[in-house]
C-alpha cells in the first residue's frame, strides 16, 4: 500500500492527511447544517469548529504519544509529525469535549443540545477517518488468510492492502467503519423521532461507539496498552456507563419536556 499521494521532494502529501481532512470537512458540514436550524450563529460556529478541531487533534496526538512514548523518546520531533499517523480517536473526543464544555459555559449555551448535534457529524467523520488508517497500514487485526478474507466478501483491494510484510491481517478499520455506518443510521432515526429528548443522541452515541470499540479492540493487534489492559476497552466501558446514565436521566423528565425537535438556542452574545 502506497502511503504517499504526492511526493514534492521537500514534502510528502500522504493519503492519511487527505482522508482525515475530508473526514473533518464532512463532519463540519453536517454539524453546521443542523446547528443553524437550532439557532446557532455563524460566528459562534466558526470559532467552535476552529478551536474544537485544534483541541481534538492535540488531544488525539497526546493520547497516542502518552501510551507510545517509547517510540518518541529518542526522536521528540517525531511527536509533531502527525501526518505519519498516530491520532487516537478517544483522545480526540476528550480534547474536543474539554473545549466544548469551556466554550458553552462561557457563552451560556446548552451543552447537551450542541453535543447532540455534534455526535452525528462526529460518527460520520469516524466512518471516513478509519480509511486513513487503512492507507497508513495501521489499525489492523489478527493474522488471517487470503481465503478467509475472500469468504467474508471483502473487496480485493482491501485484502491486498491488508497484506503487510507478506502476511494477511483482518481489516478491523473496515469492521469499525461499517459498524459506525449502522450507528449513524440509528442516530438519524432517533433524531427524527418526535419525543427524543435533548441528551439522548449523545447518550446513544456513547453507548454505540463504546460497544463497537470494545469489540474491535478484541481483534486489534496494535492497540494502546497500559500494562495488560487495552486502554480503549477501559475508556469504552466508561463511555457506555456515561451514555446509559444520560439516557436514563433524559427519560426521567416529562414526555413533552426538553424535546430535541423543539430545542433552540437563545441570543448568543460575543
Amino acid at each position: 500500500m502506497n502511503k504517499v499521494l504526492l511526493d514534492l521532494g521537500f514534502i510528502e502529501i500522504r493519503w492519511y492527511s487527505i482522508i482525515m481532512l475530508f473526514a473533518i470537512l464532512s463532519a463540519s458540514y453536517v454539524i453546521l447544517r443542523e446547528s443553524k436550524k437550532k439557532g446557532f450563529t455563524e460566528d459562534f460556529l466558526n470559532n467552535l469548529f476552529f478551536y474544537t478541531i485544534i483541541c481534538a487533534i492535540i488531544g488525539a496526538r497526546l493520547y497516542y504519544v502518552a501510551f507510545n512514548f517509547h517510540e518518541y523518546q529518542n526522536d521528540l520531533l517525531g511527536i509533531f509529525r502527525i501526518w505519519e499517523g498516530g491520532l487516537a480517536i478517544h483522545g480526540g473526543i476528550i480534547g474536543g469535549l474539554l473545549f466544548i464544555t469551556y466554550y458553552t459555559k462561557k457563552y451560556k449555551v446548552n451543552e447537551l443540545l450542541l453535543l447532540d448535534i455534534i455526535v452525528v457529524g462526529l460518527i460520520l467523520g469516524q466512518i471516513i477517518g478509519r480509511w486513513g488508517n487503512f492507507m497508513n497500514g495501521e489499525a489492523y487485526g489478527p493474522i488471517t488468510t487470503y481465503q478467509t478474507l475472500k469468504s467474508l466478501f471483502i473487496p480485493e483491494f482491501i485484502i491486498e492492502g491488508m497484506k503487510i510484510n507478506g502476511v494477511y491481517y483482518h481489516p478491523t478499520f473496515l469492521y469499525e467503519s461499517l459498524l459506525n455506518v449502522i450507528g449513524l443510521i440509528i442516530l438519524l432515526i432517533i433524531r427524527k423521532q418526535k419525543y427524543t429528548k435533548v441528551g439522548e443522541l449523545t447518550g446513544t452515541y456513547l453507548i454505540w461507539y463504546g460497544i463497537v470499540r470494545f469489540l474491535i479492540e478484541i481483534l486489534r493487534q496494535d492497540a494502546l496498552m497500559l500494562g495488560p489492559i487495552k486502554i480503549a476497552q477501559l475508556v469504552s466501558i466508561i463511555m457506555i456507563i456515561i451514555g446509559l446514565i444520560m439516557i436514563i436521566k433524559a427519560k426521567k423528565t416529562s414526555r413533552f419536556e426538553n424535546l430535541y425537535k423543539e430545542a433552540r438556542v437563545g441570543e448568543i452574545k460575543f
